[in-house]
This record gives structure tokens, C-alpha cells and sequence, in this order.
């Protein structure tokens, strides 16, 4: 057994959902899904299959995020994973329905920020373990940092 650190590629301007899921059905499903959603997100999904074929299924409406997804389903390897890179959109308005997905077991991160996926190899194949989201706490917020955190939620869209 062999643990592994993969850092996802993330490209400027988009967030990534990541997930596991169980079934070929989902690449369609998370397609209803983000266009159910929302008619104006950019998005590219790639799902690892874990039998049969084997193959890296690809779903989306932007050619250059659907690469980007399956160069990062290829460097992560883990079967019944799933990755979606989206831009013009938040993950945050997708997050419940892809929970309501009956092929979805697992979100690991949605983010923009860097991500290190750890996982372990056997013999067998891959399988995801944790997720380093972004950077480590640097401090506590200040009364400043909270009137700039709530004037950010304010600016788009998310409190009155």
C-alpha cells in the first residue's frame, strides 16, 4: 500500500466540486443537475468508472474544463470519483441537489482554493482518503475581518 499526495488543477477563475459516487448513470445526472441549476454556469465533468471499462466518462458545456476534468481524473485515478470544475457559478447553488443524486455517496471539497488529494494505492486500484482544502488558519478575525466578511456575503448576493 502506497499513499499519495495529488494536487488538482485548478484553472484561473473556476471552483471544483469533488466527489464519489457508484454508478455510470451519474456523468448524465450531474449534467441535469448543473444545467437545472443554472442556465449560465460553464462546466466540464469527468467520473472515474471503477468497473466494466474502466474508462473516464466526460459530461459538460465547456470544452476546456471538460479537459482540464479529465487531465485531473486521470492524475487522481480513484474509481467512483468524480470531478466537476465549474466557472460563472458558485458551488454553493449546486451543492444540495448533487447531495440528491442517488448515485452521489460522498462529497469530499467544493472550492477554489488549492487542492492536495490524498489517496492510497494497492494492488487493486486507487481510493480517496482526505482532501487538503487551501491553507491552514493564520489567525482569528479581527471586528475588521467581519464587517469585510459580511460586506463580501452583501456584494454577491448572499445576505441582504
Amino acid at each position: 500500500m502506497e499513499f499519495k499526495s495529488v494536487s488538482i488543477d485548478i484553472p484561473e477563475g473556476a471552483n471544483l466540486i469533488l466527489g464519489q459516487t457508484h454508478f455510470i448513470k451519474t456523468v448524465e445526472d450531474l449534467y441535469e443537475v448543473m444545467v437545472g441549476t443554472s442556465s449560465q454556469v460553464r462546466f466540464g465533468i469527468a467520473f472515474c468508472e471503477a468497473s466494466g471499462e474502466c474508462l473516464i466518462r466526460v459530461v459538460g458545456n465547456d470544452s476546456n474544463l471538460q479537459e482540464k476534468a479529465i487531465d485531473n481524473a486521470k492524475a487522481l485515478g480513484a474509481g467512483h470519483s468524480f470531478i466537476i470544475l465549474l466557472k460563472e457559478a458558485y458551488p454553493i447553488n449546486f451543492l444540495n441537489a448533487i447531495k440528491q443524486c442517488p448515485e452521489v455517496c460522498h462529497i469530499y471539497c467544493a472550492t477554489a482554493n488549492p487542492v492536495e488529494v490524498i489517496i492510497v494505492e494497492t494492488k487493486q486500484g486507487r481510493g480517496i482518503l482526505g482532501i487538503v482544502d487551501g491553507y491552514s488558519p493564520k489567525g482569528v478575525e479581527t471586528e475588521e475581518d467581519i464587517k469585510a466578511r459580511q460586506n463580501l456575503l452583501r456584494q454577491i448576493g448572499y445576505k441582504l
